[in-house]
Order: C-alpha cells, then structure tokens, then sequence
C-alpha cells in the first residue's frame, strides 16, 4: 500500500510518524550534501551514507533523489509556519505581533541557514510542477508576516503600504542573514542584526500613532536609560 504524507511525496509506510521521523533523518543528511557538493553530484547511495541507513530504506518513504530536495525545501518553509505562530500564541498587541513575527523568522533562517541558501540554489532543480509547489508553500509562509502588517495598518500603527511588496522586502532581510553569513557574523550578533533591522522597517512604517506605540514597546524591552539614548523620530512630533 502508497501512503501521500508530504505533497507529491508517496511512501510505501503506512505510519505517518514514522514517516516524518524517517524523512528528517533524510532530509537532514541530503540538505548538509546538497550544500557541500551541489545536488546534481549528490546521489541517493550519498545521502543514505550520510544517514546512516542503507539506500534501500530511503526508497521505502521517498521515490528517487528529487522528491529528497523537495522534501528539503518545504521543510524550511513548514518551519516559519510553525514557529512564527508559536511566538505570536498570546500577543494581541499588532505592532508587537509584527516585530514578533519577525523575529521568529530570523531565528528560523538562522537555524535552519543551509536549508535557506539551498532554497536559493536548488528550486530550479525542480520540475515545473514542484517549483508550483515550493511557490505556493512560499506564499502561504509569507502571509504569516503580511497579516501582521495589515493588521498594524488596519489599527492605524502603520502607514498604507504595498503590503506584498515589504513583506518580501522583510523576508529578504531575514533570508540575507543566512545568504551573507560569512560577512554578517562579523559585523553583528543574530541578536544584533534583529533589532537593528525590526528598528529600521518599524520606523519607515510607523504612523505617529505607531510611534508612540513603538516607543511604549521599546520602554518594556529596555531600560529607560538605553532607551533614552536613542534619536527622536519627527513623526513623533
């Protein structure tokens, strides 16, 4: 008997955890060979080396090498659209939620930085119809970010904005922190990188409304001493 787990992944086992489980052994071998080695000179014989399993075994829960790199890819995507919804449970504040969402992304992307590149590299690899896939996946992580910007929009802590257009501008911040690494972990600390780049989106979209808002925010994150230490912002005026 076939299970479909994943999208367009077919199995021959039927127990979905064990699916799940046997398939992050998978991926977690293929995303660290694909990343070294490139995928066209990676084989299946590699990646079951790598995991520790025989090649046989990683043909009972995937068909060949390409449904590995999907299975890759999506898991980076599945990841946002599992933390950022984990650290937003509780807030209902939306100019918190919105730098929330942000900030799980990051950590997202740095945990997950191999995979990202790899995303970069590797989706063309893909036939037309997995590409498909990846872009929708894509879309679905992406609106996890835009429904924080239009809500804080909404509330009137933001300004009218192309909300599609800076949610790729924000996914772009959070992805170059895997795609510049090398030069990046020199310049700053993941901690870092975050503050300095929710600072600089939130206060080219704040309202003076959002401003306020924004610095009550910063005053329950910071000492008054540090905070006082930060320039004005004029739409505060």
């Amino acid at each position: 008997m076939v299970t479909n787990i994943a999208p367009e992944v077919t199995s021959q086992v039927t127990d979905e955890a064990l699916v799940q489980r046997r398939r992050a052994q998978f991926v977690a071998a293929a995303v660290e060979l694909f990343s070294s080695q490139g995928y066209y000179r990676t084989t299946i014989q590699d990646i079951a080396r790598k995991a520790g399993v025989s090649s046989g075994l990683i043909y009972q829960y995937v068909r060949d090498k390409e449904d590995v790199l999907l299975l890759s890819l999506l898991s980076v995507l599945d990841s946002y659209k599992q933390e950022i919804p984990q650290a937003l449970a509780g807030l209902t504040d939306p100019l918190e939620r919105c730098c929330v969402a942000i900030d799980a992304y990051c950590r997202v992307v740095d945990q997950r930085r191999e995979a990202t590149v790899l995303a970069y590299r590797s989706t063309k690899s893909l036939s037309a119809d997995r590409r498909a896939l990846i872009k929708v996946s894509e879309l679905e992580s992406n609106d996890l970010i835009a429904a924080c910007l239009r809500d804080c929009i909404a509330k009137g802590v933001f300004r009218e904005v192309n909300v599609e257009l800076v949610t790729y501008q924000l996914v772009t911040f959070a992805h170059t922190w895997a795609l510049k690494h090398w030069r990046l972990k020199e310049l700053s600390t993941l901690d870092g990188y975050i503050e300095q780049g929710i600072d600089f989106f939130t206060q080219a979209l704040l309202t003076p409304k959002g401003w306020r808002q924004y610095r009550k925010l910063l005053e329950s994150r910071h000492s008054k001493a540090d905070f006082r230490s930060r320039p004005e912002n004029p739409a505060a005026e």
